[in-house]
């Protein structure tokens, strides 16, 4: 970007690298801003050249709010196509919480893209309870399930006997849901195994999405994978393995007294690695 405002006039990225050169303006912090949308920017001087740039956390932010719009209006429509009378952007609980998609009096989605606190989503998922609204979160790129979880996802994730944990991912640019579902954690590491099934982003999509039962896969993990990956820890000694380490010292035991379940059994989403499992049950 060769142009942007400052003080609303349009100045040349050229014309301010040649005023920088004034120790005078260099010391003083100009302020200029995007022609197109009206975020602040940053000049960049180099040798050869001189151009205007978006703040990193500004790209991201414009592009999550694009996601987000997007991700809303396509939903709203194909609620619509499904026979709801869905709308956007509705206020609820006396102006506490506005949902992204009310879809009817009883049910609410919401589409994060951005980031999201733990209290933040308590807060507004409570204030649904509270006024007897189920809310259905569907996430945008920055929180798709890869093969490792971080705990900022274990918000989103939900549970019932049909898809067992899962998960939702909205996509508006190519236009699907992707139900992640069926997953579950290794025995001790943070990596994950899901089975996906994808969604037109439209009536029939929906249709289809409310009435899917899957046949569950029977995933495998290896023992002495997870056995390694417990002794790389201790012998590191990172928190994970001084917590668990520490549990074994208090118990009077040693890795090789742990039962063959702990390295071999996947656990829920949000339950604890499988050593501390088995120490609470003993």
């Amino acid at each position: 970007m060769y142009a942007a405002f400052w003080k609303n006039e349009l100045v040349t990225a050229f014309d301010q690298a040649e005023k920088a050169k004034d120790e005078l303006v260099k010391n003083k912090q100009r302020h200029y801003f995007c022609p197109s949308c009206r975020q602040e920017v940053q000049l960049v001087i180099n040798s050869k050249t001189a151009y205007f740039r978006h703040r990193p956390e500004v790209i991201n932010l414009a592009g999550e709010k694009d996601e987000h719009a997007r991700s809303k209006n396509l939903l709203k429509n194909a609620l619509v196509e499904a026979s709801f009378t869905a709308q956007t952007e509705v206020t609820l609980a006396s102006g506490k919480l506005r949902a992204d998609v009310l879809a009817s009096p009883k049910l609410a989605f919401e589409v994060q893209c951005a980031p999201l606190t733990k209290s933040e989503f308590i807060h507004r998922h409570l204030l649904y309870r509270k006024n007897g609204i189920e809310d259905i979160w569907l996430v945008g790129k920055r929180h798709y399930l890869a093969l490792k979880i971080k705990k900022s996802q274990l918000i989103f994730f939900r549970e019932n006997k049909l898809w067992r944990n899962y998960y939702f991912e909205i996509n508006p640019y190519q236009k699907f849901l992707r139900l992640k579902f069926n997953v579950q954690r290794e025995p001790l590491t943070d990596r994950i195994q899901y089975q996906v099934k994808y969604f037109a982003l439209n009536g029939a999509g929906l249709s289809k999405l409310w009435r899917f039962q899957p046949h569950f896969k029977n995933f495998y993990v290896n023992p002495h994978v997870q056995k390694s990956y417990l002794q790389t820890q201790i012998m590191k000694k990172t928190t994970k393995g001084m917590q668990i380490a520490a549990q074994l010292y208090q118990n009077h035991l040693t890795i090789n007294d742990l039962p063959d379940w702990v390295y071999e059994r996947f656990r829920q989403v949000k339950s604890p690695d499988n050593i501390t499992l088995f120490l609470h049950q003993t």
